[in-house]
Parts: structure tokens; sequence; C-alpha cells
């Protein structure tokens, strides 16, 4: 017994010292919020305060001081995340990941972001406030590096701790401008379409101008498959350890609209969620300036941000600045490809890829006039003919640093244009409000023109010259709107009305949810900040209702079986929202789905019918192919001695939409609510890992909204029926000028990248349901709820 007792005991001690060594190390590795410390170069006494969601509010003596300790405690929340963002533009993730990430190195060190970063950071200022601030901001992330805690990412990959440079900065925002594009998973599809079925095919897909986009162009048939370029670069997106940027929403509504006469502004960037998330909110205060802005990490000045003068956020122009390029080698020496002046030698950058736990991977990148050829980078391509990409971003000069910090460091209207001015690309609408009562939206970008009758939306010819850009347009050409009389400006990605009329090439989204911001808005004078936030949770889409009723009239009178009976009564009555216990929803997605692949996959085969459920190409066709009775894509080519005709189509894929659904759920359709098949995981690089996934990922989450709603909840479609978001806003944010000192922001998870911080999921449940919280501008009120944390000199 006395031995037992001894056994227990200390088996009781270790269990013990375990349990205390395990907190021990927990509170070890949390973000510090409180205290002091000492930080280098500074010049006064910093102090931060943390408020409740972990929002620091930092009261330095000059802005160099804020930079300086923005850095630091940046870093302690988000390092892990800024490690990431740092590599991938340099081509470095295999470092860390080993041979799963060496296809996305492979394919972003070829672009040339390095290359276009080391550029410009040899033509800059080194007397700028942006260059000085810019230095500070890295001054404090190393120092953390230096002396604080090693996130557990590091130590689980064994990350060795390097210096962030001035170049990192420049790669991460080269990085943001390619996650905006898609061209390049959209027109090396159409291409192939073109090139294997005919343009008859391209009919439905609104290149003739029937979504008021470009128009067609009779191009030469080539013979090589595209496709896989396509492919190949969605699939290296989609496992991106950082997400990417997609779309977004945002209105700004002027005093003649609102309750108060003063503006409201409104704005949620759609980003694929991440774990932790996209931005890191911080508020800086000196006696010169003032600003509560939204950071990425690893990067100085703020993409949204606000302050009592001013607002401004983002939303995706969705404009077309990238174009592919077939080119045509010298027969007799592979390194030649011809150009308008004969032939001319290839550009070769040597670059090395790093791999953990193997060897170097020596990549020589051919880089012809237009850009890096595409055969070197994605080993799908299988075409012997050279594929270049031409990109605008690495082609004019980058002056991102400058326009950024002119954004957030704005004295009226007419500078903050000047500061949109600067960016070549990525193509952005910026938005604006002001405390004087002004409106605003402009694009970004190096817009251009090609020869009438070029359609960039296919493979260009790229020996001949005459698919080149013929003219850039200056600055005053771009689309913009500056307090508009009908008392709002808005963008939610969609085609912008011409200019001189012509109108710019890109990948607009469907008019979804344009059409609903623009309904709500013109239907009411007397917005406040309630109403508005309410109307970003807004999740009824006018257009799928249409949809609906165009599909349902396939399917009423014919002969139905109980069950089929009950979901078209369903259907007839759905007004379109997407709520937790609508059950509409869920059936018409699996409805949607099985139409689009019993139309398309025949044609276009598994894989393209894959790639083409990925481009914005398959949201806008939805609408409008339905109105076409007579569309080629009917017909089931694998049916010999049958023409299927769209009542064929759509009434087989109800038929099947209703046993699906049974199978997946169960014959009770109350079980097929939208919350059971829609559900959101905030996903982190390691949570790919079972054991870790419960440590590191958030969720998951049944969610409202869906794809192309005001709430764009987006997902792709899947056979199994169940729609895994994979991104949306990434914050809301709602700043009214009436009430400056409260207006609200949500993230998704939380503030912290910290999995042991108690601010790295603790948004997830607010933001779920549908609520807000301060962005807390009044002292008093940020002290009384703050932890403090000082930063003294050393």
């Amino acid at each position: 017994m006395k031995n037992l007792k001894r056994i227990l005991f200390v088996f009781g001690g270790v269990l013990l010292l375990l349990i205390f060594g395990v907190l021990g190390f927990i509170f070890y590795m949390k973000p510090k919020y409180e205290g002091e410390l000492r930080l280098k170069n500074l010049e006064k006494e910093t102090t931060v305060y943390f408020d409740e969601f972990g929002i620091p509010h930092i009261y330095a003596s000059s802005q160099k001081d804020a930079m300086l300790t923005l850095g630091y405690v940046h870093a302690q929340d988000r390092l892990w995340q800024m490690e990431l963002m740092r590599r991938i533009a340099s081509g470095r993730l295999s470092e860390i990941f080993g041979t799963v990430a060496l296809d996305n190195d492979r394919f972003f060190v070829g672009l040339g972001i390095e290359e276009a970063s080391a550029k410009a950071i040899a033509k800059l200022d080194k007397n700028s406030p942006s260059y000085v601030q810019t230095m500070a901001y890295l001054k404090g992330i190393n120092q953390y590096l230096e002396e604080g805690v090693t996130p557990i990412e590091f130590q689980i990959l064994g990350i060795k701790k390097q210096q962030f440079t001035l170049k990192d900065v420049y790669n991460i925002y080269g990085y943001m401008a390619f996650s905006f594009a898609i061209a390049q998973k959209t027109d090396p599809l159409l291409s192939d379409i073109k090139n294997k079925l005919g343009a008859a095919y391209l009919k439905d897909f609104g290149l003739q101008g029937e979504f008021n986009t470009t128009q067609i162009k009779s191009t030469k048939n080539q013979s090589e498959e595209y496709a896989a370029v396509s492919k190949s670069i969605a699939a290296l997106l989609e496992k991106m350890p950082v997400a990417a940027f997609v779309g977004s929403n945002s209105w700004v509504v002027a005093g003649t609209k609102t309750k108060s006469g003063k503006v409201i502004f409104a704005n949620d960037p759609h980003i694929g969620f991440s774990q932790p998330g996209t931005w890191y909110e911080a508020h800086l205060i000196t006696p010169d300036y003032e600003m509560y802005g939204c950071y990425l990490a690893g990067t100085p000045f703020p993409l949204l941000a606000h302050n009592r003068e001013y607002s401004y956020g983002l939303t995706m122009f969705e404009n077309d600045d990238v174009d592919f390029y077939e080119e045509t080698n010298n027969v007799n020496d592979e390194n030649e490809y011809q150009t308008p002046n004969g032939f001319e030698n290839y550009t070769t950058r040597i670059k090395t890829i790093k791999v953990k736990d193997t060897s170097d991977v020596i990549l020589k990148v051919k880089v012809s006039r237009h850009g890096p050829l595409m055969n070197d980078l994605l080993l799908d391509v299988k075409s012997k003919k050279p594929l270049a990409m031409s990109w605008i971003y690495t082609q004019e000069p980058i002056l991102l640093l400058d326009a950024v910090y002119g954004l957030s460091h704005a004295k009226s209207k007419d500078d903050f244009k000047k500061a949109v001015e600067l960016v070549a690309a990525p193509g952005l609408n910026v938005m604006y409000g002001d405390a004087k009562g002004n409106v605003a939206w402009w694009a970004t970008g190096k817009l251009y023109k090609h020869n009438k009758g070029v359609n960039t939306n296919f493979i260009l010819v790229g020996a001949s010259g005459t698919d080149d850009i013929m003219e850039y347009f200056d600055f005053d050409k771009n689309p913009s709107a500056e307090n508009p009389k009908l008392g709002y400006v808005y963008s939610a990605n969609n085609q912008p009305a011409a200019i001189d009329g012509y109108l710019y090439p890109g990948y607009y989204l469907p008019e979804d949810r344009a059409k609903r911001i623009v309904r709500l808005l013109d239907e009411k004078s007397n917005w406040d900040k309630k109403s508005v936030s309410t109307m970003m949770f807004d999740n009824t889409s006018s257009v799928a209702s249409k949809v609906v009723k165009k599909l349902v009239k396939f399917v009423a009178g014919e002969k139905l079986t109980p069950k089929e009976s009950e979901v078209l009564s369903i259907m007839k009555s759905w007004k379109g929202t997407n709520n937790l216990e609508d059950v509409a929803p869920t059936i018409y997605n699996k409805w949607i789905y099985l139409y689009l692949k019993n139309t398309f996959e025949d044609e276009l085969g598994k894989d393209h019918f894959e790639s083409f459920l990925g481009t914005h190409l398959m949201k806008q066709v939805i609408a409008k192919q339905l109105d076409n009775e007579q569309s080629i894509w009917w017909d089931d080519v694998r049916t010999v001695d049958l023409k299927e005709t769209q009542n064929d189509i759509i009434l087989k894929s109800f038929h099947q939409a209703v046993v699906d659904l049974e199978k997946q759920l169960g014959t009770k359709t109350n079980d097929w609510q939208w919350k059971n098949v829609h559900t959101v995981e905030y996903g982190h690089p390691l949570g790919t890992v079972k054991a870790l996934r419960s440590i590191f990922n958030v969720g998951p989450f049944g969610t409202a909204g869906s794809n192309e709603v005001i709430d764009n909840q987006f997902f792709s479609f899947s056979e199994d029926g169940n729609y895994k978001v994979t991104g949306g806003p990434s914050t809301r944010r709602v700043v009214d000028f009436a009430d400056i000192e409260n207006s609200w922001s949500i993230l998704p998870t939380g503030q912290s990248g910290n999995p042991f911080s108690k601010h790295y999921k603790d948004q997830a449940l607010l933001y779920n349901s549908g609520k807000y919280r301060k962005m807390k501008l009044n002292k008093n009120e940020i002290v009384k709820s703050s932890t403090k944390l000082v930063f003294k000199t050393k």
C-alpha cells in the first residue's frame, strides 16, 4: 500500500510539473501587452495601450518613434505571417516547407518581382519621409526578431531568423499585386476553348459585349493547348499559405443621403480566409499625426484607414493588366525569338531555389521583351511554343511605397488623389470620404490600349508587334467619380462606364452585388451607422431569385415525385436570401452546379471544367445563358444519336439535385439548411496537420452569405455538395463622420497571429454573428479599457 501511495505521489508530482511546465511555456510564448521594454533608436519614451481586442494605440513624440514602435508590436503578433509574406515573391517557401512548395517557388521566382523591387529601391530618395519611416518600422521588426520570443511556427519548422529589409517590403507588395490578377486563370483557358471547339462556343461568355466587356477578335488559330496554364496558376494560388485578394464591396454615402448630414464610409475587402487574417489594426498618435489603419504583415503604411478628417479603403478594380504572348523561336537557335525588328536573344535569369532537406534547384528563366516564359515556370505546360507573360507591375516604375505613404498622410482630397495616381499596378478602386462632405473613388493602374480588334482575353501573337500595347493612357482617363449628384459612390468589382467611348478590358464580376448595393442605397435618404452596418450583412441576391424563376419554368408542369414537388415549392417561394436556416440556397447551388456540369463538362472535359469553375466567366454566364435557348452548349456531345435541349439539361439537373441532396443530407428537407453545407474554417498552414488543427485553426462555423451577395462568403462548387467557404470580408469597417470616435470594425478571427494570445480568435464569434466593435479614438476611453506597455529609450 505504501509503495502504491509513493507511486501515486510521484505520478501526481510529475503531472503537476508537466502542467506547470505547459502553463509556463504558454505564458512565455504570449505577446507582451503590458509592462516596460527598451527599444533601440527610440528618441523619446513611447506608450502603447492595447485595448480589449489587442489593438495597439501608439502614443509617440514623433512619427519616426511611432513607426519604430509599430514595427515591434506588429512583429510580436504577426512575425510568422510576415515571414511567410516575404518569402512568396522571392521563391523561398521551399526553404521551410520542402518540396511541397517547390512549384510555387519556381513560378514566383521567375516572375521578376525581386528584380523589379531592386530597381524601385535603387531609385528611392533616402531622405524622403516614406523611406525614413519605413526604415524605422523595419528596425522595430528586427529588434523584436533579435530579442523577442521566437514564434512556435519557427520552432516547429526550424526557421532561422533573418533581418527584414526594404526588399522584403517591396516583395510583399509584389505578391499582393499579383494576387489581384485574374487574367492568368482566364486567358489561356479561353484560347484553348476557342482553338479546340471553335468561336461559336464563346458566344455565351459575353466576349462580344453582352456583359459590357470587350469585343471579341478573329485570331489566328493556335494548335497548342494552353489551358494547362490556367489550371497550374489556379492550383498554385489555392495552395498558397497566404490568402489572395479576390473582390470587395465599398460605398461612401454623402451627407445628402444620411440622417446626420455627414459622410458615412463602408468597406469590406474580400480576401481568401487564412489564420491569422490579412489585416493588423493599429492606431498611431503623435503631435502632428493621427491614423487608425489596417496593415498588411511586413508593410509600414495602412491600405485601409481613417482619422478625424478622412477615411479611405479599396476594392479590386479587376482590370486586365496581364497579357500572354506566344513567341516564335528561331528554328536554328532556340535562344533567339522573332521581334518586329528581327531575331533577338532572350534574356536569361539564373535563380537558385533552396529546398529543405534536399539539394538546391537551379532554375533557368528565359525572358522575352514581353516577359518571362511560362514554359520554364509551370511544369504542367507541355507546349513547345514559348508563352510569355506580360505584367504591368514589373514593367512600370513601382512607386507603391510613396503611394501608400501619401494615402495615409494626405492633407486634402486633391492631395489624396495625387497619391492614388502613383499606383501603376495593381488595379484598385480607391474609395474616399471626408469630414468636409466629399465622397469619391478613383481607379488606380497604368491603363493601356491595343490595336482595334485585339482581344486580350486570348493568347496574343508576339512576333509581329501588331498585338503589342499601342497606347498608355494618362491618369485623367482612369475611371473615377467625385461628389456625384446621386449622393454616393460605390464599387463591387463591376465594369466601370466607358471613358471616351472605350470600355477598359477586365475580368469584372457579375452585376449581382453592384445591383443590390445600388438598389438599397437609392431607396433610402436617411442612412445612419446602424443601417449601413446592417447592409454589410445583406445576403439577398436579386439575380439568383430571377435565375430561379427561369429554372422553375422548365420544371413546372413536369411529372414529379412528392419530394420533387416539395423541393419545387421551396424554390418557387425563395426570395434570394442566404440565411443560416434557409433551405433554398442549398437546393439552388446543387441545381446550379449540376446544370453547369451537365452543360459544359462534356465539351471541356473534367480538368478544363474545373478550371472554368474557378473563373469569373462562370459567374457571369449563369444568368445570361438561361436566356439563350439555342446555346451550342446545351447538347451533350457524348450522346451521338440525341441532341439535348435546354429543357432536357435543366430538368435532368433538377432530378439529380434532389437525389443527391437526399443521399447527402437525408430525406427531411429541414435538414438541408444552408448552415449545414456552407461552413468556414480559418486555416493556418500548420493546421493541415491533423494533430495541430485544433491549436492553429479557428472554426469551423456554419455561416450565412454566399457567392456574389453583399455578405460575400465565397466558395467553389463541389461534387459532394459541401461548400467550404474559402474567403470573404477580410474586415468590415463603418466610419461615421457624425460620430467618428465610435466608428466600427470587425476581423474574422482576431488581431494576433500568436496562437497563445487571447486575441488569436476573440472576434470570431462576433464576426460570424454579424456584430462589430469600436475603432477607438478617444484617449480617455482607450486608457480605461487597455493594458499599458511603455517603451523606453535604450
